[in-house]
């Protein structure tokens, strides 16, 4: 019986629509313990937020998680640095791709995957303001298809 469970926090919805996500990989996250209780809150906030690699390490830069309000002098900065886990061999294939011209590091979700939190990171690339807009007009139109659906099957 091999069961997850798994309880998302936080989508960063922006950045699918200012990125076209190639993949998506799941690492862990370092954290201090006021951080943990406020992640459980759903304090967590993506705006820009990204990530980028040093020395062979990979860094979430510019995430906000509020301080916990029950901790009083062990509380944490909210935009701190803090470091991602990765293997080692994904870790050269995402720098690989990010020295190529346009390639990105983006959070996409913060969740509870059993007892730990988890962050899925994207590999993307920018969108021009002509993709935005083509990917905006597609989803006008799939919603009104969806909705002369749900009206013909009345």
């Amino acid at each position: 019986m091999n069961s997850e469970y798994i309880k998302i926090i936080a989508t960063n919805k922006k950045a699918w629509h200012n990125y076209a996500i190639e993949s998506e990989y799941e690492a862990g996250i370092v954290l201090v313990g006021s951080e943990v209780k406020s992640i459980r809150e759903g304090r967590v906030s993506f705006q820009d937020a990204y990530a980028d690699i040093k020395n062979g390490e990979i860094f979430l830069r510019q995430l906000h998680i509020s301080p916990y309000k029950y901790a009083c002098y062990s509380n944490h900065e909210s935009l701190r640095t803090r470091k991602l886990l990765l293997h080692g061999y994904e870790i050269k294939k995402l720098w690989s791709k990010i020295k190529e011209r346009g390639y990105t590091l983006v959070p996409l979700q913060i969740y509870f995957k059993n007892e730990n939190i988890k962050v899925k990171i994207g590999l993307g690339r920018g969108k021009k303001l002509y993709d935005k807009r083509e990917s905006i007009k597609k989803k006008d139109m799939k919603r009104d298809l969806d909705r002369e659906r749900k009206k013909q099957s009345y």
